[in-house]
């Protein structure tokens, strides 16, 4: 090292220490004056510097757009289970079966043997128009194959779904044909129905299953009811078991038929959202028919608004087991980019002042594992085993005592039914052996069946080729072997089922309530309390 270097590169160091430190005290003031600046700013304002800060200074680049969402889904997981951040994705699918439509071609399919199987085709639909039958199998969709790859129902779904007016080509393979049957199908609207059947069960009892409470549950219901009334309705049956709720507008809109003027339906109340009251109106177009009302662990939100409504105004018997639990309001927050956010802003109460919403205190985990701990306590089987964390006593209009703690209590319990089950029974449906077995009978025998209109002359047919028999040959070849001891205890269960998806194949639910129902023992039970029971003697 020379001289001049050994004089000079000490110094030259010093300098660029001294100037490293006055570049950080730079930025070290900077960044404290960007604080100050965003006090006043208020609460929430640490993301807003800190998406900031990353955006415009951090070392490396990065995608915004992606840390935005995990962000949002953090923050959101901190509330309650149901505030929760959903992607423009999964905004559009989870909107579309509470609206009431959707655009694709019209056929109720499955899949069996890694082969698209239609099973039934959409009256007046896009498929039915250009001649797609049930028992069709859909081998290719615009030219690529998709039998023999493993594919998934989201996968087809995604392939035969789209805009109104666009056009799909398929190739169809058919019994009887020795090549593929090509056709252009143009994608259509498909409506969406929320009420899955209606029927008369005997003279004057009626019965409807609603599935969801969507944007066009009240017109079907109307139109359900003035069918029923025309054969002679009394009694209604309203099946709500496994109804997940939907848009309370729709709910409160159902019950209003059944009250008279001026009664509290339901009303909701948050920390910032001040109290607001639901009352029936003058429609009241049902509340000379005498009702019941089905419920499970399984029906929340909207249908435990119907229950609660009609249960604390001794308008109805409330029969089944506990109810979900979900009694808390949700408000959308849009996105530019079509994701949202729902946030909860409220809870529902029921006219006595009973919270719908189940404690959620602990992990999300727990929450919705709660109804698989109902069942491992006994609440499936007795009442007496329903443990709630609020045993505070409410009263209806009529002064019966009824419990909040999250759900709604039914007034006449009914466990759940297990006396048909056996371990032969249990393979059969671990395996799916019912369905496959139905799929390929009716692929088989579809002409035939075809002559026959009712569920009586479905029952009637079937039992004569000893239908039972030829499923049970059937199980014997998927490796579940016969059992007679199981097949005594549970052959009846089995038989009614297989009849029942057999007469689905064909005339859709209008054939497998009317058969299913014979094994349904809360159904079966409903018709004998509301035929038998006083609404003043619950």
């Amino acid at each position: 090292m020379n001289k001049i270097t050994k004089i000079w590169l000490p110094l030259l160091l010093a300098i660029a220490f001294v100037a490293g430190m006055h570049a950080e005290s730079n930025l070290i003031s900077r960044k404290f004056n960007l604080l100050q600046q965003n006090k006043s700013v208020g609460v929430g304002n640490k993301l807003n510097i800190l998406i900031k800060s990353i955006v415009n200074e951090y070392v490396d680049t990065v995608n915004i757009y992606d840390i935005e969402e995990k962000a949002a889904i953090s923050l959101l997981d901190e509330l309650d289970p149901h505030s929760t951040y959903i992607s423009a994705d999964e905004y559009a699918e989870m909107n579309e079966p509470l609206e009431g439509n959707f655009d694709g071609i019209g056929v109720q399919f499955n899949i069996q043997k890694d082969t698209v199987y239609v099973v039934n085709v959409i009256p007046g639909g896009p498929s039915e128009k250009v001649g797609i039958r049930g028992g069709d199998r859909i081998v290719s969709v615009n030219d690529s194959v998709i039998a023999g790859i493993n594919i998934t129902n989201n996968q087809v779904m995604k392939l035969l779904r789209g805009p109104r007016g666009t056009k799909v080509n398929v190739g169809i393979a058919r019994r009887g044909e020795q090549n593929l049957v090509p056709f252009t199908i143009t994608r259509g609207q498909i409506p969406i129905y929320s009420v899955d059947v209606s029927y008369m069960i005997n003279n004057k009892t009626g019965y409807i299953k609603l599935s969801k409470f969507a944007r066009t549950t009240y017109k079907e219901m109307l139109e359900a009811i003035a069918k029923l009334k025309t054969q002679g309705l009394q009694n209604l049956i309203l099946d709500l078991r496994g109804n997940g709720g939907g848009y309370m507008d729709a709910a409160i809109n159902v019950i209003d038929e059944f009250l008279t003027e001026g009664k509290l339906i339901v009303y909701t109340e948050g920390a910032h959202s001040k109290r607001e009251n639901y009352y029936s109106s003058r429609r009241h177009s049902c509340s000379n028919i005498k009702l019941a009302v089905l419920i499970d662990e399984f029906s929340a939100s909207a249908s435990e608004i119907t229950a609660g409504a009609i249960q604390d105004n001794d308008r109805g018997i409330i029969i089944g087991r506990r109810s979900f639990g979900k009694g808390l309001v949700q408000q959308p927050i849009m996105f530019p980019d079509n994701s949202s956010a729902r946030l909860t802003i409220a809870r529902y109460y029921t006219p006595a002042g009973r919270c719908i919403q189940k404690p959620y205190n602990h992990s999300d985990e727990d929450y919705y594992t709660e109804i698989e701990n109902r069942y491992l306590h006994g609440e499936f089987m007795e009442s007496d085993s329903i443990h709630i964390a609020d045993s505070t006593e409410f009263f209806t209009t009529g002064g019966r005592i009824v419990y909040g703690g999250g759900g709604i209590m039914p007034d006449v319990f009914i466990p759940a039914d297990t006396a048909g089950f056996s371990e032969y029974y249990n393979k059969i449906n671990r395996k799916g052996c019912e369905y496959q077995f139905c799929l390929e009978f009716t692929d088989k025998y579809r002409t035939t069946l075809s002559n026959f209109k009712t569920p009586e002359s479905f029952v009637k047919f079937l039992q004569s080729v000893n239908i039972l028999e030829q499923f049970i040959t059937f199980a014997d070849k998927q490796g579940i072997k016969r059992d007679n001891k199981g097949i005594k205890k549970s052959g009846k269960i089995i038989e009614t089922q297989i009849i029942a998806l057999i007469a689905r194949n064909i005339i859709d639910n209008n054939g497998y309530y009317p058969i299913i129902e014979k094994i349904d023992n809360t159904l079966l039970k409903s018709v004998d309390i509301i035929e038998n029971k006083s609404l003043n003697n619950l």
